[in-house]
């Protein structure tokens, strides 16, 4: 555009001014206690391009009801709930002693490692990654009713109620799809949680919706930048990305 070229190098010196203000981002002190913990990871699927390595991200509701961002990890593609230990037990270390509600995608091991460093949190499976689980194990033109039949479930007017929807649902389409129900009866512990609360709260806590909108994000600034030569330099572009999500503030308060 302007005529002008620049080394890689050279950007590599401008955008690396920006590494000790990442240090110390990431290494801030937190809340002794947070509300909500919302974790998640963000990968980019291409079975062309297999090894590709997941950045793990932690975003939080503190007591007084505003959101934040905990920090950003570079996973190792390995087994995720041994990396989130790790994640949970560097949170602790910065001084967060207690999350009374931690909403994950339903990874398994992930309540294990949750128990090990915060024993009293409430762990709270993703409603809409269970559903679309359990789509696969459906024929397509079942999805529909599949669906429907599981929304008495994940609906119901009070935790107890649940009792009575669920040998419905196995009536219904557990002779059928057995493995839609197994898929339900494993992660039951960590589904039912939510339902012990009022509607307004349980439209923040079903989903991990709050990480999927910042992954959006993360999205847009690693397919503008394709690949990176380095660990540090992926974090670098997710941090930089993230830095200008919310200028004003008025997200952190919404």
């Amino acid at each position: 555009m302007y005529g002008a070229e620049v080394s890689k190098q050279t950007i590599t010196t401008i955008t690396d001014r920006g590494m000790e203000g990442m240090a110390e981002w990431r290494s801030r002190p937190l809340d002794r206690v947070y509300t909500v913990v919302f974790a998640g990871r963000h990968q980019r699927e291409d079975p062309r391009r297999p090894g590709r390595q997941p950045i793990y991200l932690a975003r939080a509701v503190t007591v007084e009801g505003t959101r934040d961002i905990l920090g950003i990890w570079a996973g190792d593609g390995g087994e995720g709930a041994k990396h989130w230990l790790s994640v949970f037990t560097e949170l602790r270390n910065r001084g967060l002693e207690d999350v009374l509600i931690l909403v994950c995608d339903g990874l398994k091991g992930l309540p294990d490692a949750v128990e090990t460093v915060w024993p009293r949190t409430v762990v709270q499976t993703c409603i809409v990654h269970l559903i679309r689980n359990s789509i696969r194990y459906v024929a397509r033109q079942d999805c529909d009713k599949g669906t429907k039949d599981l929304k008495p479930v994940y609906t119901a007017p009070e935790r107890g109620c649940r009792d009575r929807t669920v040998p419905g649902v196995l009536r219904e389409v557990g002779h059928q799809y057995p493995a839609m129900i197994k898929l339900w009866s494993d992660a039951w512990a960590e589904m039912v949680p939510f339902l012990s609360f009022d509607v307004e709260i349980r439209k923040v806590i079903c989903s991990t919706n709050a990480i999927e909108s910042v992954n959006a994000r993360i999205r847009v600034a690693v397919r503008t930048h394709g690949h990176f030569p380095s660990e540090t330099a992926a974090l670098k572009c997710v941090y930089m990305a993230l830095m200008p999500l919310d200028p004003t503030g008025k997200g952190r308060r919404r």
